[in-house]
């Protein structure tokens, strides 16, 4: 099976779209299958990849608000790749120029619409939501879910990423055919990854000692992840417990974030860190690890911490969610730096080996993107096969 992937989401220097795809490029060669994802970039050029599958990069225009990524502009262009590739299968994941691009082909494709994200929850939500209650967000976009409707219904198959996108979508009256739960890259998450040499090191770099507690927030410097909130909590918190806070990632916000933490030396903005192996090894080492977004759909970087035994600070809506366990986690109200600190000093109050024990067992129930790509082929086959019988059957008839 041949899949193209028309995917405004992926950039060379995203998160976990990015992240997603190129694991299930290689997961899908294994299997015998090809995968080519075709990305908004500077410049018109294909990076073959060694273990099989490609990104294919179209020349298209910057996101007005996030220079990370592109949106794709030109029909033509879209239409010449998949004319090159011929696909079985086609996703899309934008709802915007792409989703119609998509439909307008004339190849023999089944077109997938594969939900990674809630644009409603993500915007207008998160934009309004101090103004106005989510009913009335939602009743006032409704023509988005509208707008949605119009070309979902010539897709072949809707899938989500997970129970919460799907939850989300069906309350609105979107159509889901699939709930495709994501799944991680278990090889190289594991408790077994700790080390203490390494947490005291990170403690150091916030000004701690060893006895302090080390936080992890993975993720980019954008406004949907909320950042601000985190920092805020953590400066709370650490009025009464000796607190740090690493945050890995990077991105339009970043000069804001450095400002905002210009007064605090238990607060430490890195760089992406790309090697997962070192990734791995530091979420396995910290004493929890803290998110924000509160309207993403799945959250991965955190099945991934938590595949690494690290205990979790999550918002109480959003795919985080349905991550958290109460013997490893705690909740707060999504948007609330008040709550979030309390948060943060209920779990450091508990017991912290409790704790750590109930993550790690945890840990081995963490989903793995093995059994998520297969589930996917599989749901594409049967696509395949009742699309085929219905043209057969009208064929018959005529």
């Amino acid at each position: 099976m041949r899949i193209v992937d028309v995917n405004e989401f992926y950039s060379p220097t995203g998160g976990g779209v990015r992240t997603y795809c190129d694991r299930k490029m290689a997961i899908l060669a294994e299997m015998g299958h090809e995968l080519i994802v075709v990305a908004p970039g500077t410049e018109n050029r294909v990076e073959e990849r060694a273990g099989g599958g490609s990104v294919v990069y179209v020349r298209s225009p910057k996101m007005p608000f996030d220079a990370n990524y592109g949106v794709f502009w030109d029909e033509a262009a879209i239409h010449a790749v998949l004319d090159r590739y011929d696909p079985d299968v086609i996703e899309n994941c934008s709802p915007w120029r792409a989703a119609w691009f998509v439909l307008g082909w004339r190849g023999r494709a089944i077109r997938s619409f594969f939900m990674h994200n809630d644009n409603m929850e993500a915007y207008p939500k998160r934009w309004l939501g101090r103004f106005a209650s989510a009913e009335r967000i939602e009743h006032a976009f409704a023509w988005y879910d509208r707008y949605t409707d119009r070309f979902l219904r010539r897709y072949d198959t809707v899938v989500t990423n997970g129970p919460a996108t799907t939850a989300r979508m069906l309350a609105r009256g979107v159509r889901v055919d699939a709930t495709m739960t994501l799944g991680i890259e278990r090889r190289y998450f594991s408790p077994t990854l700790r080390n203490e040499a390494l947490r005291i090191a990170l403690l150091e770099q916030c000004g701690l000692p060893p006895s302090g507690h080390l936080l992890l927030g993975i993720g980019r410097h954008h406004a949907e992840k909320r950042w601000p909130l985190v920092i805020d909590a953590v400066l709370r918190a650490g009025t009464t417990l000796p607190v740090g806070l690493v945050i890995l990632g990077q991105g339009m916000d970043s000069k804001s974030l450095e400002r905002r933490i210009a007064d605090s030396p238990h607060i430490r903005l890195f760089r992406p860190v790309y090697d997962r192996e070192r990734l791995a090894e530091i979420m396995a080492s910290v004493d929890a690890f803290i998110h924000g977004n509160d309207t993403e759909t799945f959250g991965l970087v955190g099945y991934e911490a938590l595949a690494c035994g690290a205990p979790l600070i999550v918002p109480d809506a959003g795919g985080m969610a349905a991550l958290a366990g109460a013997d490893y986690s705690e909740t707060y109200g999504g948007g609330d730096a008040h709550d979030c600190a309390e948060a943060i000093l209920r779990l450091f109050a508990r017991d912290r080996a409790c704790v750590r024990r109930a993550a790690v067992e945890a840990a081995g129930k963490v989903r793995s993107d093995v059994d998520h790509a297969a589930l996917l082929v599989s749901h594409y086959a049967g696509v395949i096969a009742a699309k085929s019988a219905r043209e057969k059957g009208r064929a018959e008839r005529l």
